[in-house]
């Protein structure tokens, strides 16, 4: 009877302490999980942000491509160019 008792108690402690390891270790995953799918929202609002900024530049390159107009403003604002009639004034900052 005692020995039953001992027997039944080493058990009831061993269960015990596997369903606490096992508890341990599902929380830690979950942490792990949460952790994770935070990361993948984080990146797929890159992504998303990044989409974006691709087919803005996309229609910007298309427009490049066709608007003989807005070329022409580019290169004499960004490279200061004018036509042989112009002058172009330079003032320091």
């Amino acid at each position: 009877m005692n020995q039953e008792k001992i027997i039944i108690g080493t058990y009831a402690t061993l269960v015990t302490v596997m369903a606490i390891c096992a508890g341990l270790f599902f929380l830690r995953m979950h942490r792990e999980l949460a952790a994770l799918r935070s990361q993948e929202a984080a990146n797929e609002r890159r992504i998303a942000e990044a989409t974006v900024r691709l087919h803005e530049q996309e229609k910007y390159l298309e427009q490049l491509r066709h608007d003989p107009a807005l070329v022409e403003r580019i290169i004499r604002s960004k490279l200061g160019y004018a036509k042989s009639e112009e002058f172009v004034f330079r003032f320091e900052e």
